[in-house]
Order: structure tokens, then sequence, then C-alpha cells
């Protein structure tokens, strides 16, 4: 079993069962984890939905960690630029937000409310592990879970 894991592997495992407390809720797990870690520079990708969500977040780990946060629409990435034709529509950037965030050499990264695919985007692009906070979800008030429930009101 142990081959599946390198060594970068086995070490967030180690910090994810060292700071795992039923008792608390997610943000405070990301900051348990962070500090078992001896990480210091986090970084968070957020949807500009949530941009007041993403500062309640960045003031509470910067009592910790040095907090570095970027929105989805960094640089001001216009469609045309990407696909061509006359649209002047600034696009989400997640390629961006992860390349911002390297430059800054964040241990950690959170994703915080990304679209999906843009979410996959900057997962992949990032320098750091990336944890998610919450995803979007149009219909349900972000309660991804919700969805379940619908799904399976149908089958």
């Amino acid at each position: 079993m142990n081959t599946l894991y390198d060594r970068e592997s086995l070490e967030i495992m180690r910090c994810a069962d060292e700071s795992s407390d039923m008792s608390m809720n997610r943000i405070q797990s990301i900051r348990n984890f962070a500090l078992s870690a001896k990480y210091q520079r986090i970084g968070i990708a957020h949807c500009i939905m949530f941009s007041t969500e993403t500062e309640i977040i960045r003031e509470y780990l910067s009592r910790d960690f040095e907090v570095f946060t970027v929105d989805c629409k960094y640089g001001r990435l216009l469609k045309q630029e990407l696909f061509g034709g006359t649209s002047r529509a600034v696009l989400c950037n997640p390629a961006g937000q992860a390349q911002y965030l390297n430059e800054n050499s964040t241990d950690l990264n959170i994703s915080v409310g990304l679209c999906i695919g843009h979410d996959m985007i900057f997962s992949e692009k990032s320098a750091a592990p990336v944890t998610s906070l919450f995803t979007k979800d149009f219909t349900n008030n972000n309660n991804v879970a919700q969805a379940v429930t619908e799904i399976s009101r149908g089958l």
C-alpha cells in the first residue's frame, strides 16, 4: 500500500490524521491541518461572488499565516483574447489565479466557489496542494449536498 504514496503524500496523510477533529468546522480543520504541516503561506482562489466570505476567511487565517487571495477575474482576461471574436467580456482566469499564488510561494491553496472546470484547471496548475472549502451551486444556495436530495427524488 505504501507504494501508492510518495513522501509528500504521506506527509499530507500524516498531517490530516494528526489534525482531524470532528468537533471542528471545515475552516477550523484547514487551519489545524496547515498548522500541523507547518505551512506559513496560504492562498485562496475565489469566485468574485464570494468576496465577502473570502475576506472573513482571510482575516481568520491571517492570525496564524500569511494569506494571499486572488479572485477569478484576476488579470482581466478578455473572452476575445482566449477564443477570438469581438466580445469584451472578462472571463474567469483559473490558470492566472494559480500562477499568482505560485509566484507568492503558497504552501497550501484553498478553492472557494470556483466554477466546475475552473476548479480543475486551478488545481492542475497550482504548485501547492489544493483543498476545496466549498463549491458553487446556483440552485441550492451553494449547498451541493442538497443536490443529492434533489436527484434522489428522480431515481
